[in-house]
C-alpha cells in the first residue's frame, strides 16, 4: 500500500462514538495511514453521550481519500437529509479504494446513492430501512459487496476494520493488531443479537429504540424519495 493512505472519517452531530472510535483504533495502525476526522462545518462536534471531538476538518477541505468510513448513530436521522453531507460522501467515495460504514452509516451511504442494488449490513433495528433505497439488507456482521464493506451495529465496526486491514496489509498483520488491542470479545451475556436475546430483553430494547422510529421512518422515506427523482 502507499506510504500515504488517507483514511477519512465523515462525521456528523450525535454519532455513536464507538462506531467511529472503534474503527479509528484499528485503521490508525495501518502502515502509512493518515486518519482524517471531518464534518460538514469542521471545528467542534458533539457525539452521543455528550462526548466532543475538536479540531475537525471540513469535509470539503479533503482532496484525497483512500478509505472512507461513515459511522452511525441517532444523528443519522438528521444527516440522512443533509444534502451537503451526502454530496461530500459521493465526492469522497468516487476516488476511494474502500468505502466502509458502521451501524446506520450504511443508510447514509444508501441515501447518497452509493449502495443501490448492493448488499449491506446495518444495525438490526434499522436494517430493513435499507430496502427503501434499493439496497439488499444482509444480517451478517460484516458484509462485502465490491469495494464497499459495511458493519452491523456499533461493535461490528471493529470487525469491519480488521476485515479491511487484512485485505490491505495481510492477515498476519491484522491478527497482530487484533492481539495488540486484545480484541477477544467474551460478553457476559449472550444477547448481542435479536435472535439470541431473551424475548423480554428484546422487547425492552425494541421499545427504547422505537422512540425514534417515527422520525427515522419519515426521514428515510423523504431521503429515499429524493434518490428516485
Amino acid at each position: 500500500m502507499s506510504s500515504d493512505f488517507p483514511v477519512v472519517f465523515a462525521l456528523y452531530p450525535n454519532i455513536t462514538q464507538l462506531d467511529f472510535t472503534g474503527p479509528l483504533e484499528v485503521f490508525s495502525r495501518l502502515p502509512g495511514a493518515r486518519c482524517l476526522t471531518a464534518s460538514v462545518v469542521g471545528g467542534l462536534l458533539e457525539g452521543s453521550g455528550g462526548i466532543q471531538f475538536a479540531n475537525l476538518l471540513r469535509l470539503d477541505e479533503i482532496t484525497d481519500c483512500a478509505l472512507l468510513c461513515v459511522p452511525g448513530g441517532y444523528g443519522t436521522i438528521a444527516a440522512i437529509e443533509d444534502e451537503r453531507y451526502l454530496a461530500q460522501l459521493r465526492r469522497l467515495a468516487a476516488s476511494a479504494r474502500y468505502i466502509t460504514s458502521v451501524c446506520t452509516g450504511s443508510l447514509l451511504l444508501a441515501a447518497a446513492g452509493l449502495l443501490t442494488g448492493k448488499r449491506a449490513a446495518c444495525h438490526w433495528a434499522w436494517r430493513d430501512s435499507l430496502s427503501a433505497f434499493g439496497v439488499i439488507p444482509d444480517p451478517a456482521r460484516v458484509v462485502r459487496d465490491g469495494n464497499i464493506i459495511t458493519g452491523g451495529g456499533v461493535t461490528a465496526g471493529i470487525d469491519m476494520a480488521l476485515t479491511v486491514m487484512a485485505e490491505i496489509a495481510g492477515r498476519d498483520f491484522a491478527e497482530a493488531v487484533q492481539l495488540a488491542i486484545e480484541y477477544a470479545p467474551m460478553p457476559p451475556f449472550d444477547s448481542g443479537r435479536p435472535e439470541l436475546a431473551r424475548p423480554e430483553v428484546l422487547a425492552a430494547a425494541s421499545k427504547r429504540l422505537d422512540a425514534a422510529r417515527a422520525d427515522r421512518d419519515a426521514a428515510v422515506a423523504r431521503a429515499a424519495a429524493r434518490t428516485r427523482t
